[in-house]
C-alpha cells in the first residue's frame, strides 16, 4: 500500500480515511470492530471520528469514538494506525463551542474513550463564530505541548475564518493547520472548489472530504424515491436526485463500465485524481461496500473519463 505524508507532518496514511460517524449508528460495537479490521488488513490505517458521533443518536455523542477505543485496546494497534477526531459541534445539550474552555475539557473526554495517550489529528469540527481564532489555537497550544494532540486540522470554518487563523498563528507563533476537511464530491463541487482549493494550494494543506459519496448517492443505489428507504443514510441523498445528479450517474455508470468497475469506485478515483486531495473520507457497513472503496485508489482514470465526469458534474 503506497502511502503519502500529510502535509507538514511525519503521519503516513494510505489513501482512504474510515469516517467512524457510522459506529454507535448504523454499525454496533461487533460489527464496528469486523468493519475497522477488514480496513486495517488491507493495509489502510486512517481512521477518523469526532467527539459528537453519533449525537444525533442519543443526544450527547461519543459513541464512535468509545467503539474505536475499544478496538484499539482490544487489538493492541494503537502504534499502527493515524488517529483523527474532532471538537467542537453541537449536540442536545451544547451548541457549537471552540472555546479554549471547551477544548481542553473535551480533548481529555476524547482521550479517555478513545484509550490513548495522543491524537494524532486534531480537528475544529465547526466554527461557533464567537471565539477569537488566537483562542482556539492558544488551547492547541497548549495540548500540543501536553502531547495530548500532534497536530492540528479545519474543517467546517468559513474561507475568512481560515485565513485569520492561519494569519494568527504566524503572528503570534501558535500551532497551524496542517489539513482541511471540506465537503467535497462529484455533486458538490463549487464551494470547495471557488472557495477552498486556493486556500489548500497557498497554505500546502492535505485535503479529506468528507461526504465524498454524497451519503450514498455516488453509489448508485439511489436512483428514485422509492430508493431512499434502502438505508438510514438514504434521505441524505435525496437533494441530488434531480437532472445534474441523474446525469452524474449516467457518466459514473459509463466510466464504471469501460473499466469493469462500479461508480462508488469511480466517484473516489476521480476525487483522488485532483489536486491535494489525499484521501477522502469514507464510510461501510459491510464487507462487499469495503470491496468498492479499496479498488479506488487502484483505478487510474483517463483524461477522457476525467472530462465525461467533470462535464456531467459541472
Amino acid at each position: 500500500m503506497n502511502k503519502v505524508k500529510i502535509s507538514n507532518t511525519d503521519l503516513e496514511i494510505a489513501p482512504l480515511n474510515f469516517g467512524g460517524n457510522v459506529f454507535g449508528w448504523t454499525l454496533n460495537e461487533d460489527q464496528s470492530f469486523g468493519i475497522l479490521d477488514a480496513f486495517i488488513d488491507k493495509g489502510y490505517n486512517f481512521i477518523d471520528t469526532a467527539d459528537t458521533y453519533a449525537w444525533w443518536v442519543n443526544g450527547t455523542g461519543g459513541q464512535s469514538e468509545t467503539i474505536i477505543g475499544n478496538w484499539i485496546k482490544a487489538r493492541n494497534n494503537r502504534d499502527k494506525i493515524v488517529l483523527a477526531t474532532k471538537v467542537g459541534s453541537e449536540t442536545k445539550e451544547h451548541g457549537y463551542d471552540i472555546s479554549k474552555a471547551h477544548i481542553l475539557k473535551s480533548v481529555d473526554e476524547s482521550l479517555r474513550r478513545l484509550q490513548t495517550d495522543h491524537i494524532d489529528l486534531y480537528y475544529t469540527h465547526f466554527d461557533d463564530n464567537k471565539t477569537p481564532v488566537e483562542e482556539t489555537l492558544s488551547a492547541y497550544d497548549e495540548i500540543i505541548k501536553a502531547g495530548k494532540v500532534r497536530y492540528i486540522a479545519a474543517s467546517n470554518l468559513s474561507p475568512e475564518r481560515l485565513i485569520a487563523s492561519f494569519e494568527a498563528a504566524e503572528k503570534n507563533n501558535l500551532p497551524r493547520y496542517v489539513a482541511l476537511q471540506p465537503h467535497y464530491n462529484l455533486v458538490e463541487r463549487e464551494k470547495y472548489e471557488q472557495q477552498y482549493a486556493s486556500l489548500a494550494q497557498q497554505y500546502n494543506l492535505s485535503v479529506f472530504p468528507y461526504w465524498s459519496l454524497a451519503a450514498g448517492f455516488l453509489t448508485g443505489k439511489y436512483r428514485s424515491e422509492a430508493d431512499f428507504n434502502k438505508s438510514a443514510r438514504g434521505a441524505g441523498a435525496a437533494k441530488y436526485l434531480n437532472e445534474k445528479g441523474l446525469a452524474v450517474l449516467g457518466a459514473l455508470d459509463q466510466v464504471a463500465a469501460a473499466h469493469n468497475s462500479t461508480p462508488a469506485t469511480v466517484a473516489l478515483a476521480w476525487l483522488l485524481a485532483q489536486p491535494h486531495i489525499d484521501a477522502p473520507i469514507v464510510s461501510a457497513t459491510s464487507n462487499h461496500q469495503l470491496e468498492a472503496l479499496f479498488a479506488a485508489p487502484e483505478l487510474t482514470l483517463s483524461n477522457e473519463d476525467l472530462e465525461a465526469l467533470d462535464k456531467a458534474s459541472k
